[in-house]
């Protein structure tokens, strides 16, 4: 009975699923979902490609360090990031009349975050590094997300629901500092222009951004600065700052505690199946960006529509986490073997375990914008520091003790904990827990 009840349920997800995916008012949402995912998957292969041939070319202990200096740049991104994007996007949503100061405004908010971001990091390096390459491999992977402010454009065309002409932009970019990386290996340069090729990934994303957005607008409005608006939306996006910085210290800290307990040989090694995993992530982050608007205008339409839609997209991110995770579970050895070489075969044991913080960072994304789309912000930053002190109180304990996959079984616990198990915790957020667990259970618990 049991058997029959879970064919029953999976029979009738895949109907609603249809139902839900070929609906004349989401029609538009999926045809700008297709746009962002043709486009990450061709990310994701090209980048996979290029990112295992500069491991191979590299090996464990300098990609180690490339690894190493990238965890700790991305330690600090979401004080460049300001905890503006989904923020920006809800309210282009709600004034579109209002593009000019909105896109002005977050655009030089961004700015002054990024400068936070590099007082931060040269703060931090006086007591992490000595060491004069990683430093200048730091600042330029930092110098990057400068260049990164711009992507208020692509937020402004998510918005729209008109990714397809940001997608564009950004396969010419991704073609054009692909070419330069493999141009890089063939040429045997130094460790130092692999980081510079990751701050030429910005620079030249950034250019394009703003020659689509001449073309298809107008001129961006770098001129629209407005105090007011920036104190209303600053007002609403300081938990998500510091929630971020929270999200990526539980996220991106392992790498760094890795070297600093072991040594950059086990942050390469461990690094060659997160980026496996990771490569993956595109796919949570680019449906919520597409479907958040339609998310936002259904609760204007009602409180069930609403529900039925946030329940539906949890589902179909527990389903396609599924579908990754567990090929890549019985198959990780050999993926290894294969794609990276001898030198990384211990990456298969971090990589059977990783794949399955998918699942829960996929219902983590989901989740995220719950919250944004319940105003419940503040509870974003009350997790992610509960998720932060829980994954490096966990790494601190395992890697010691189990090395490389201690790392990997301490970022499943803090995902499994961070994107499920707090949401049960308060009445305020109960829903996104009752709504994860059916979905979760494939709605075997009603």
């Amino acid at each position: 009975t049991i058997l029959k009840k879970i064919v029953r349920t999976i029979s009738n997800f895949q109907k609603s699923m249809r139902s839900f995916l070929t609906s004349q008012e989401f029609r538009k949402y999926f045809a700008n979902t297709s746009w962002l995912l043709g486009e990450r998957v061709l990310r994701m292969v090209i980048s996979l490609f290029v990112g295992i041939y500069v491991a191979r070319y590299l090996g464990p202990e300098r990609y180690g360090l490339l690894s190493y200096s990238v965890s700790f740049v991305w330690l600090f991104s979401s004080l460049a990031a300001f905890g503006l994007n989904n923020i920006i996007v809800r309210e282009l949503v709600k004034n579109p009349e209002q593009r000019n100061s909105l896109l002005g405004t977050v655009f030089w908010l961004k700015v002054f975050g990024t400068f936070l971001m590099a007082i931060a990091i040269t703060v931090a390096l006086q007591f992490f590094e000595d060491d004069q390459q990683t430093y200048w491999m730091i600042f330029l992977i930092a110098l990057g997300f400068l260049f990164q402010t711009t992507n208020v454009i692509e937020l402004y065309f998510q918005a729209q629901v008109q990714s397809k002409f940001i997608v564009r932009a950004q396969v010419v970019q991704l073609l054009i500092t692909s070419l330069f990386k493999i141009y890089l290996i063939w040429t045997q340069a130094k460790l130092i222009w692999f980081a510079f090729a990751l701050m030429l990934d910005q620079a030249v994303a950034a250019a394009l951004f703003l020659i689509m957005y001449r073309w298809k607008i107008d001129l961006f409005p770098f001129f629209f600065f407005q105090w007011k608006r920036a104190i209303k939306l600053m007002d609403g996006a300081w938990p998500l700052i510091f929630s971020g910085m929270m999200v990526l210290l539980y996220m991106k800290i392992d790498q760094v505690m890795l070297k600093e307990m072991l040594n950059t040989k086990a942050v390469g090694v461990y690094a060659a199946a997160v980026k496996l995993c990771e490569a993956w992530y595109f796919i949570p982050s680019a449906i919520m960006a597409s479907l958040f608007p339609a998310i936002i205008e259904s609760r204007k339409e009602s409180e069930e529509k609403y529900k039925n839609r946030v329940q539906k997209i949890y589902e179909m991110m527990v389903w396609g986490a599924l579908l990754v995770a567990i090929p890549t579970t019985f198959l990780a050895d050999w993926m290894i073997q294969v794609l990276y070489g001898a030198n990384f075969q211990d990456s298969a044991i971090v990589l059977k375990i990783y794949i399955w913080t998918f699942v829960f960072a996929s219902l983590g994304v989901a989740s995220s914008h719950w919250l944004v789309a319940e105003n419940l912000e503040k509870y974003a930053l009350i997790r992610s520091l509960l998720g932060a002190l829980l994954n490096i109180s966990l790494n601190w304990y395992l890697i010691p003790i189990y090395g490389i996959t201690g790392a990997a079984y301490a970022t499943l616990i803090t995902q499994l904990f961070v994107s499920y198990l707090f949401f049960g915790f308060s009445k305020h957020t109960r829903n996104s827990f009752i709504l994860s667990t059916r979905a979760l259970s494939f709605r075997l618990i009603k």
